[in-house]
Parts: C-alpha cells; sequence; structure tokens
C-alpha cells in the first residue's frame, strides 16, 4: 500500500493513508469484537459472585452505571468519529488529532501495551480453564501454543480472524442458551438485596471488580483502519454492542438469583455450569470469551503500534513497525513484535500483580477520549461538526465517572498509570515534534486568554506589576544583550515582545514573515520565551513610534520599552524625539549602553546610583531585584550607591538609608561616599569601575534632552556596560516595592 506524507519543516511527516477499499463492515468489524470483548471471562467467573454479595437489586444498579459510564465514552466516541475520518489506530489516532501528539502518544503507548499484554491475560486464563479440565496438560506450553495461533490467525488476515470469531460467537451463545433452559440447584429465595451473606463485600469494592466486564467497545474502535467506512461503522456498531451487551446483563442476574442463593454463587465461579442445561456449554462459552479477547487485542494492538510509528511517535529505530503488509495494508511486522512481547509475559506466567494497571489504561484511554470530545463542544470550533451531535456535558460526565472508578477499582495502580503517561507526555513534550494537522490546543489556549482578557483590571495595581518589556532590537543576533537582559527580568512570568522594522521598500509580505519567524526559532533556540514581530515602515524611528502605541490588546500592552544606546549623531536629535513620544505614552524606557568588550561580565556585581525612592529610584531597585534573582544573575551582589558632599550627610544617610534597604528586603548593600570636591562624573568613573553592570536613572524628557543625553554620553564612556531607566508608568513603584508577595524568587 502507498503511503504519502505531507511534509513540514522540521517536523515529522504525517502519513495519509488511503482508506480500505474491500474494509471490514459494522457487524464484522465493530460489533463482533466489541460484543464478545464485552461477553467476557468476568461474566461467567464472577457474575455469581457479584449477585451474592450486593443482592439483584445491587447487581442491577451496578450494571446501569457501569454501563452507563461506558455509553457516555461511546457517546464521544461517535462524535469524533463522526466529524473526522479516522484512519488506523482507533483511540490513539482520535485523541492525537484532537489533543495533539503528545496526548495522543501518552495515551496510544501505554494502550499499545495494555493491548499486548492483555494478549498474555487471555491466554493465560485460557490455558489455566484448559488445564483443570485436562491435568496432564502443561500451563505454559498451552499458554505459549494459544498466544502462537492467536497471532498467526491475525497474520493471516483481520478478516479471517473475524471469522473465526464467529465461530467464538456462536458458542458463546450456545453456552448463554444453554444457561437459559437450565434448573435451580437448591431451593432458593431472590434476595434483592443480600443480607444472609457474612463477612461479604461493599458495594464499591464488587462495582471495581465487575466493572472491567464492560470495558470492551475500544476492540472495535481499534479496527478502524480495517473498516470500511469508520465514521458510519465505530457509532453503529459500538452503540449495539453496549446494548445487547446491556440487555444481557440485565436478564443474568434475574436468572442467577433465581437458581441458587447467596452463598452457594459467592463460593463456586462456576455456578453457571451447575445450573445449565447443558453444563459443559458453559466451559465452552469461557474459552471462547477467553480466546475471543486475545483475539480482538492481537486484532488491536499491532494497529495502534502501526499508527504510533507512522506518526514517528516511536524512536526512529522502531520506524519499521508502521509498515503495512498486503493490500488490507495488515500490520505483520507490528503482530510479531507484539506477539514477542505476550510470550514473554505468558512464560513469566501471573499477571495478576499488574492487571489493575492495564486496567487503568484502558480506563484513562476512555477518560481521555471524553475529555477530548468535551472540549471540542465547549470550544465549538468551526472545523467542529460532527454527524452526531451531543452537548458537551455528558462527555465531561464520561470524565469523570472513568476518574472515579479508577480510583475505586485502585488508587495504587491508578496512580502508578498517571505517572507512566506524564513521563511518556513530558518525552514527547522534549521532542518538539511538529504535525501536519491541527489539534484543539490553540483553541483552548485562545478560550483561556479571552477570558482572562475580559476579566484584567484596566486600573494598574502596583501589588501586580511585572515589566512586560518590548525589545526593539533590530537584528536580533547582534543586539542579544538585549534580549538577554529582558529575558532575565520577566523570569518567564512577564510578556517579552522583540520586534524590529523594516525599511527596506523592496520587501515583502513573505520576507517579512519568513524573518519574523527566524526571529522566534532564535528566541527558541536561545530558551527565551516571548513573541517576535517584524514592522515595516518607510522610516525606522517612526515605524516603532507607530508600532509602540498601537501593539498590545486591551489592557495588556508593553509597559516597558528596551532599547540599545545611540552613539551616532546623525540620529541623535531623532533618536531623542523617539524616546520623548514612548515617555509622553507612558511607557518606561530602557537604555542600555553596552561595553562591547566586556559585555555583561562575570554578573556578580551590580551598582544601582541612587537618588531616592521617588522618581526612578523604585523603578531601579526593582529591576535589580529582579536582575539578581534571575538564573543568569542568581545571587549576584546589588550595591547601593549614594554620593554625598560631607560625612555628617553621611552618617545620616547611612542611618536613613539602611533601614529603608532592610524593610524593602530586596539583599541590596549600601554604599555612602563622600565626594571630597570630586564631580560626580569622577566618583562614577572610580567607584563603579568593576562593576559587572551600573543602573542609573535619566531625567525626564524636555526641550533640552538632546543635549541632556548628548552630555550623559560623555560621562559614561569607558564605563562597564550601563543601564539608564527612565520611568513613566502613572504607578507608584515605591509602593511596588513594599509589596511583600511580589518578590519572593520565581
Amino acid at each position: 500500500m502507498n503511503i504519502f506524507f505531507s511534509k513540514k519543516k522540521n517536523g515529522n511527516d504525517s502519513p495519509v493513508i488511503p482508506s480500505v477499499k474491500d474494509g471490514l463492515g459494522t457487524f464484522g468489524g465493530v460489533f463482533t469484537p466489541s460484543i464478545l470483548t464485552i461477553l467476557g471471562v468476568i461474566m461467567y467467573l464472577r457474575f455469581g459472585w457479584v449477585v451474592g454479595n450486593v443482592g439483584l437489586i445491587g447487581t442491577l444498579v451496578i450494571v446501569t452505571l457501569s454501563v452507563s459510564i461506558t455509553f457516555l465514552t461511546a457517546l464521544s466516541v461517535a462524535s469524533i468519529a463522526t466529524d473526522q475520518q479516522v484512519r488506523a489506530g482507533g483511540a490513539y489516532y482520535m485523541i492525537s488529532r484532537s489533543l495533539g501528539v503528545e496526548a495522543g502518544g501518552a495515551i496510544g503507548i501505554p494502550l499499545f501495551i495494555a493491548l499486548a499484554l492483555s494478549i498474555a491475560l487471555y491466554t493465560v486464563g485460557f490455558a489455566e480453564s484448559v488445564v483443570s479440565v485436562f491435568p496432564e496438560l502443561d500451563f505454559k506450553t498451552v499458554g505459549v501454543i494459544t498466544t502462537i495461533l492467536v497471532a498467526v490467525l491475525a497474520m493471516i488476515s483481520a478478516k479471517v480472524a473475524i471469522r473465526a470469531q464467529y465461530f467464538i460467537m456462536f458458542g458463546i451463545g450456545l453456552s448463554l442458551i444453554s444457561l437459559i433452559f437450565g434448573s435451580p440447584i437448591e431451593e432458593t429465595n431472590i434476595e434483592m438485596w443480600s443480607t444472609s451473606v457474612e463477612n461479604k463485600e461493599s458495594f464499591w469494592v464488587v462495582f471495581a471488580v465487575f466493572f472491567p466486564a464492560v470495558t470492551g467497545i475500544m476492540a472495535g474502535v481499534n479496527m478502524s483502519g480495517d473498516l470500511k467506512n469508520p465514521s458510519k461503522s465505530i457509532p453503529k456498531g459500538t452503540f449495539a454492542a453496549i446494548g445487547v451487551g446491556y440487555l444481557i446483563y440485565m436478564v443474568l442476574p434475574i436468572i442467577l438469583a433465581s437458581r441458587a442463593d447467596a452463598e452457594t454463587l459467592i463460593a463456586d465461579p462456576l455456578i453457571m455450569r451447575k445450573i445449565s442445561y447443558w453444563g459443559d456449554a458453559i466451559l465452552i462459552g469461557v474459552w471462547g470469551a477467553t480466546l475471543s479477547s486475545a483475539v480482538g487485542s492481537i486484532l488491536g494492538a499491532p494497529r495502534v503500534l502501526q499508527a504510533l510509528a507512522r506518526d514517528r511517535v516511536l524512536p526512529q529505530w522502531l520506524s519499521w513497525l508502521g509498515i503495512g503488509s498486503a493490500n488490507d495494508d495488515s500490520p505483520r511486522y507490528g503482530t510479531l513484535f507484539t506477539m514477542g512481547i505476550a510470550l514473554i509475559a505468558v512464560y513469566l506466567g501471573n499477571l495478576n500483580i499488574i492487571a489493575p494497571i492495564l486496567t487503568m489504561f484502558f480506563l484513562t484511554t476512555y477518560g481521555v477520549l471524553n475529555a477530548a470530545a468535551g472540549i471540542e463542544g465547549i470550544l465549538d470550533s468551526p472545523s467542529f461538526r460532527p454527524a452526531f451531535k451531543i452537548h458537551w456535558i455528558f462527555s465531561l460526565l464520561g470524565t469523570l465517572g472513568c476518574i472515579a472508578v479508577m480510583f475505586l477499582i485502585n488508587g495504587l495502580a491508578t496512580g502508578i498509570a498517571f505517572v507512566f503517561i506524564a513521563i511518556i507526555f513530558v518525552w514527547l513534550q522534549s521532542r518538539e515534534m511538529k504535525t501536519a494537522w491541527g489539534d484543539v490546543r490553540r483553541g483552548v489556549w485562545m478560550a483561556l486568554v479571552r477570558i482572562g482578557l475580559l476579566h484584567l483590571s484596566t486600573e494598574k495595581a502596583s501589588k501586580t506589576w511585572r515589566p512586560n518589556p518590548l525589545v526593539l532590537s533590530g537584528a536580533p543576533t547582534k543586539r542579544w544583550h538585549l534580549i538577554d537582559f529582558a529575558s532575565s527580568i520577566t523570569h518567564n512570568r512577564g510578556i517579552l515582545t522583540v520586534a524590529t522594522v523594516l525599511t527596506s521598500k523592496h520587501t515583502t509580505i513573505e520576507r517579512r514573515i519568513q524573518m519574523q519567524q527566524n526571529i522566534q526559532d532564535f528566541l527558541t533556540k536561545k530558551s527565551s520565551r516571548g513573541f517576535a514581530r517584524v514592522i515595516e515602515a518607510d522610516e525606522t524611528f517612526k515605524g516603532a513610534e507607530d508600532f509602540v502605541k498601537a501593539y498590545g490588546l486591551a489592557s495588556l500592552e508593553p509597559n516597558t520599552i528596551i532599547l540599545g544606546d545611540s552613539q551616532n549623531l546623525e540620529y541623535r536629535k531623532r533618536y531623542c524625539d523617539m524616546i520623548t513620544k514612548f515617555y509622553k505614552l507612558n511607557r518606561n524606557i530602557i537604555i542600555i549602553r553596552e561595553n562591547k568588550k566586556q559585555g555583561f561580565g562575570k554578573r556578580e556585581k551590580i551598582d544601582i546610583w541612587w537618588g531616592g525612592l521617588k522618581g526612578n529610584g523604585g523603578l531601579l531597585m526593582i529591576l535589580a531585584y529582579l536582575l539578581k534573582s534571575s538564573r543568569l544573575w542568581y545571587d549576584a551582589q546589588v550595591t547601593l550607591k549614594i554620593m554625598v558632599d560631607n560625612e555628617k550627610a553621611a552618617a545620616d544617610a547611612r542611618q536613613n538609608l539602611s533601614l529603608v534597604i532592610k524593610k524593602l528586603r530586596t539583599g541590596s548593600k549600601l554604599e555612602v561616599i563622600v565626594s571630597n570636591d570630586r564631580s560626580f562624573e569622577e566618583v562614577l568613573q572610580q567607584s563603579s569601575a568593576q562593576a559587572d553592570l551600573i543602573f542609573m536613572g535619566m531625567a525626564n524628557p524636555d526641550e533640552n534632552f538632546e543635549s541632556y543625553y548628548s552630555n550623559l554620553q560623555k560621562r559614561l564612556k569607558g564605563l562597564p556596560t550601563t543601564v539608564l531607566v527612565l520611568a513613566a508608568e502613572e504607578i507608584s513603584f515605591g509602593e511596588v516595592l513594599m509589596q511583600q508577595d511580589v518578590f519572593r524568587k520565581d
């Protein structure tokens, strides 16, 4: 079979597989494997125990509650299946195309493992029942031979395996008919609620034991790649299997309760054999149930594995598992691989320890399928148009039901399953896989962002203030120090935007988009979380001014503009005018004057030249604190420096400022410097020559700002990298400093 790949740069290739022309129909491909998995070992060996413990009414309640959860899941499956063209992989395919490849893989890999080990579980059960009738046979030999024969049957053809299941269905049907025409083995009164048995199990313990009996609906879904019309067959076949199974499960308790008392039902696992017209027919049913479940698993597991390999979820060295054979694209390599796992498990023998975890994986699959359909319904995306529509509340009820049942069955196994799935999800996410299909994650984030924006107050609160920097970087690769600084003060909490203005008249839309993507990729490579924007303008400064004025959404807009220093005299006036306009727009301004030789030095020593909390002082302290508590500057020493005229003023400053610094809790050290008739420029050059970074405030822009900035350039010449700060927001940064909760280390 040909496989066509949709190419995507730096991503995985998503196979587009043609539909199977001579595929299976609804009855053979969905109903048969589903009903045979539902009518399984628990029905034959545990139904009497259930009735004996909780009575007839209790059993009917358990059956109804269990089937309700399965029915809700089936509704979700039908909704997803009638919205998209379901390919090979069943539940994995549906989840990955709705919630993303990471979520699909996190469920698909455990689902495959559960299906593979289920084969061993069923063949071991079959071997035990055979050996109990024929004691001369070897248990492991029977199990191994049965596993190989089941796998060979699946490799020959899915259709052949389905036809074999028809014979199994006949055997199960024969056993049920024999049970109906049987007779009581003792006089008994039907116990509506079991009261005569001592040390009986509680309702929820019995429920936990019975529930796996109704978890067979995935058997048909897993055959999606072999169906002629999956969107039609999956809903019809699944609902039919659930309906028939529910009818049988509601009739059997009445028969059991009327033919034996509670103690007998609990004590004898094969009580059905005694109350049937032909007892050996029940034995045929037990064998048929175990074999049909094994066949269903050996048909489903390799197809899930095949889909995982084709989506490049599995490691590269396992890519051969995606190869299909013959005209029906049968996963023969995957079947052999699955058989190998099952044989190892059969040889090891007892699977009772891991059986609860397998059930957890199946229930997790159900829960995530319900969640996927529920999220799709809540988002109500235009692309989600299922032919079978249900309200999202039913899907979310199914999710909650699955989670509740998982904890009722086995809390420890639930925890193990969740941890295992989380590990796989994180592993897949770390691979940064890109797919050729969309999923609902973007829609979920859009919905959350919308809710957040609508609830975000337009009033600025000092307690929750953080810098949301806009970096006007030019070419980011040449001015990385600007982005480095911005990323450090946001702690990946604020919203960082990196913007570049293109002035070329020949710039095309394609080039702008490509350049924006290149900047975004560069940020990702540098582990800096933010947004990239490329603006087209006739003139650089005008483009930057217009962008700052317009950029933002609702009350969420950049509050701090970060610029590189401009030493080009030709553009000095225009540069200063731009700063003035930013200030009038109430944007805080940070200008980084880089010492190209030194850069940020060792990132160990930060000097703040301070003039008090008012004006720029509060913002200087905040920025220095955020910087020193970032990963790259962690534990750098911040020194608050102030120059005074004489020793008396120095003593007063030390006394007053020490209390202020202690109250602010920023970890800064105070240094009061007496000028001794030296100018500020001299003190600055001498005192901060060994610093890695210097913070200084700037004067508010006025008509003489250009002259002021020119003098500032001369004053800073030869110094380490210097950050010039101008506070413009209508907020008291002194109050921000006084807020205790804002400044805990992230």
